[in-house]
C-alpha cells in the first residue's frame, strides 16, 4: 500500500482520537491499529514513520511504538 494513504488513513483516526485526553488518544490509535489494520498495513507506517514520518499526525508515530 502506498505511504500517502496510509498517512491519510493513520491521519484520519488521529483525528478522531485528539479530542481526548493525550495518553488515551495514543491508547485509541494504537488499540484501533492492531485491531482494524493488516501486518502489511503496519510494516508501511513503520517504514514510514522509520524514514522520518513526514505528514503523520504527532500522535501516530507514539501509536505506533505501543504496538512493538
Amino acid at each position: 500500500m502506498k505511504p500517502d494513504r496510509l498517512i491519510r488513513m493513520a491521519n484520519q483516526i488521529a483525528a478522531y482520537f485528539s479530542a481526548y485526553p493525550h495518553d488515551e488518544a495514543v491508547a485509541g490509535i494504537s488499540e484501533h491499529l492492531k485491531l482494524f489494520w493488516e501486518p502489511r498495513m503496519l510494516v508501511g507506517i513503520r517504514d514510514h514513520i522509520a524514514q522520518g514520518g513526514e505528514g503523520l499526525n504527532d500522535l501516530v508515530p507514539e501509536a505506533v511504538r505501543r504496538l512493538s
